[in-house]
């Protein structure tokens, strides 16, 4: 596993998968922020319904994307390794692109902002420029708005009210960078 980059996270040192309690085989993420074994998580999933996303073992939320390692070239070559990531891409490809609630996105929004943000600080990972672009692009629109006098809802008017939109309009920022990191996750460990 390669540990050098931190845009790809792995799993902390003196953990270890809670399904079979060994340490990590095929290290994958899920949207919880949570680690298996990718063999093991797929394994859960089986145990359940075929058609259902599994629930993660420890927080009990619906995990409806799954975030391999790095892994070196002679791991991901061999044979058995091979077949538990296409499982992981099989999985990604079902669950991946289905509808969520907008409780569910506010679950998750911390996990992929915070592996936004750590890919944006490595300098051996880059981010596609349309991605780039369409973020900073978001992130300047909405500070211009923050920042300016002009506001649906004025702060000299309304007070700490009039802080609302500024607060929605950030959510909704924030929601929406998280969609399409998803989106690029969805595109790199599943559709490839």
């Amino acid at each position: 596993m390669s540990s050098s980059s931190s845009a790809s996270p792995v799993p902390p040192e003196d953990d270890v998968c809670s399904v079979c309690h060994d340490h990590f085989r095929i290290p994958c993420q899920a949207n919880c922020s949570h680690w298996f074994c990718g063999e093991c998580i797929i394994r859960v999933w089986h145990h359940g319904p075929a058609v259902q996303a599994c629930k993660c073992p420890i927080c009990r939320r619906l995990i409806n994307l799954l975030v391999p390692a790095e892994l070196s070239e002679q791991e991901v070559n061999d044979p058995p390794v091979q077949r538990v990531l296409g499982e992981i891409q099989h999985y990604n490809c079902i669950f991946g692109v289905e509808p969520r609630s907008l409780t569910q996105r506010l679950q998750d929004m911390p996990f992929f902002i915070r592996r936004l943000f750590r890919e944006l600080m490595d300098p051996q990972r880059t981010l596609p420029l349309v991605f780039r672009a369409r973020m900073m692009t978001m992130v300047a629109l909405s500070a211009i708005y923050v920042l300016s006098p002009v506001d649906f809802l004025p702060e000299s008017v309304l007070g700490l009210f009039g802080f609302v939109d500024d607060l929605l309009l950030l959510l909704i920022v924030f929601l929406h960078l998280a969609a399409v990191y998803r989106s690029l996750l969805l595109y790199r460990h599943g559709g490839q």
